[in-house]
């Protein structure tokens, strides 16, 4: 991947790249938005838990390709409050190192249901499976 942030721009705010190209031959897998839920219907009610809880479960979209978090290229990220911007950011930043993925982080009136404080979707990118060996 190449991760580009041109000087001619303001640097990003926070940890993440203005964009990313995926190069020729690679698989991309576009995850729905996923929502701080367990399998046994359970929401935690902090944003910390939520967002941990949305990644648990994008990782689980991406293994089933046969990918892991480290091949995301983008995210979309939604919350209820400016009051939840730490806590989700606090949760990225220690997921995604340096080069991050392209990010989009939005605020938003609400989800499905008012448990709901982040939603997270994203697209991951990952060499085509002759490409790997």
């Amino acid at each position: 991947m190449k991760y580009h942030t041109p000087k001619t721009l303001r640097a990003p705010f926070a940890r993440y790249s203005h964009g990313v190209e995926v190069p020729p031959g690679h698989r991309l897998v576009l995850c729905s938005g996923q929502l701080g839920i367990g399998p046994d219907d359970a929401i935690p009610e902090d944003v910390e838990a939520q967002t941990e809880l949305c990644f648990a479960n994008v990782a689980a979209v991406l293994e089933a390709a046969a990918m892991g978090l480290g091949d995301i290229v983008r995210i979309n990220a939604y919350v209820t409050d400016r009051a939840h911007l730490p806590g989700y950011m606090k949760v990225r930043d220690r997921l995604f190192s340096d080069p991050a993925p392209a990010s989009t982080l939005m605020i938003v009136s609400g989800f499905a249901r008012e448990a709901f404080k982040v939603e997270i979707e994203v697209i991951a990118a990952a060499p085509a499976e002759e490409e790997k060996s």
